[in-house]
C-alpha cells in the first residue's frame, strides 16, 4: 500500500483505530514482558544470594559447635 502523504499513513484508510491499537497492545506486551523478566531475574539472584549466605551461616555454626 503506498501513501502520499503522512496523515494519509496514519489515517490507514480508515482502520487506523485498529492498527495503531494493536501496535500499542503489542508494543505494551512486549514492554510488559522485558520488565517483568528483569525483576523476576532481580528476585530470583536475590533469593539465591540469600540461600548461599544462609548456607554458609549453617555451615559457620556447625563448625563452632564441633569445636566445642
Amino acid at each position: 500500500m503506498h501513501f502520499s502523504s503522512i496523515s494519509e499513513f496514519l489515517a490507514m484508510g480508515g482502520y487506523s483505530a485498529y492498527v495503531w491499537s494493536a501496535f500499542a497492545i503489542t508494543f505494551i506486551a512486549m514492554l510488559w514482558l522485558v520488565v517483568s523478566a528483569h525483576f523476576t531475574r532481580r528476585k530470583l539472584f536475590r533469593e539465591i544470594k540469600n540461600k548461599v549466605a544462609r548456607e554458609q551461616r549453617i555451615k559457620k555454626a556447625e563448625k563452632m559447635e564441633n569445636t566445642l
